[in-house]
């Protein structure tokens, strides 16, 4: 199966994450709260939203490599998880660090997060 990131996999409209923010939280980690919306809506993909607030992460740059670190993680697992919406939201400060180990950080925290997730 090839692992792609279509427009189907994303959450586009705030409705949608505001669903899944009022749900419940599948899985917290340092960094990283995820939640999905209490009832899966029938017949549909995982779906993946990124909440990546600038008051935890202040560099552009910095927050840019974290999405791309997220988004690149869900591609890779999007078809082993429940076809249900997900969002990922930074809940703390980021420490100043360079990219390399920021990428690293961020792909094992979200790794093991999205572990949980799974049934």
């Amino acid at each position: 199966m090839r692992a792609t990131f279509p427009s189907a996999a994303r959450l586009h409209r705030p409705s949608e994450y505001a669903d899944a923010l009022k749900g419940r939280r599948v899985a917290r980690g340092a960094l990283f709260v995820v939640t999905t919306p209490r009832e899966a809506p029938a017949g549909t993909e995982a779906r993946l939203g990124m909440i990546i607030a600038k008051r935890f992460a202040a560099r552009a740059v910095t927050r840019n490599t974290i999405k791309r670190v997220i988004r690149e993680a869900f591609r890779h697992r999007r078809h082993e998880l429940p076809g249900r919406d997900y969002v990922v939201r930074l809940h703390s400060r980021v420490a100043p660090t360079s990219l390399t180990v920021l990428r690293q950080t961020v792909r094992a925290e979200i790794d093991a997060l999205f572990d949980k997730a799974r049934p």
